[in-house]
């Protein structure tokens, strides 16, 4: 449960983050490590970060890519909660 927070936090920090390297032209985290950080359990502090900061909301591979995650991550949650 602890690991679950700790990365969906990680995950809407980095959201906000990457927003603001984006406005500023700096450095960017690759789109690869963001979804890295979804799959590892990442994926709802990743939406409700895209949501919070509008960002990557125009990138098919988000819009559609991390509600998958999201179901993805439950029912990974739902199988090893049950074991």
């Amino acid at each position: 449960m602890i690991y679950w927070i700790t990365i969906n936090f990680v995950a809407f920090f980095i959201m906000g983050y990457d927003k603001s390297q984006a406005k500023k032209g700096s450095r960017r985290i690759a789109e690869h490590t963001l979804f890295l950080i979804a799959a590892a359990g990442g994926a709802l502090g990743m939406w409700f970060g895209m949501r919070k900061w509008r960002h990557k909301t125009k990138h098919v591979s988000f819009v559609y890519g991390i509600p998958l995650l999201v179901v993805f991550n439950a029912a990974i949650a739902f199988y090893f909660g049950s074991a």
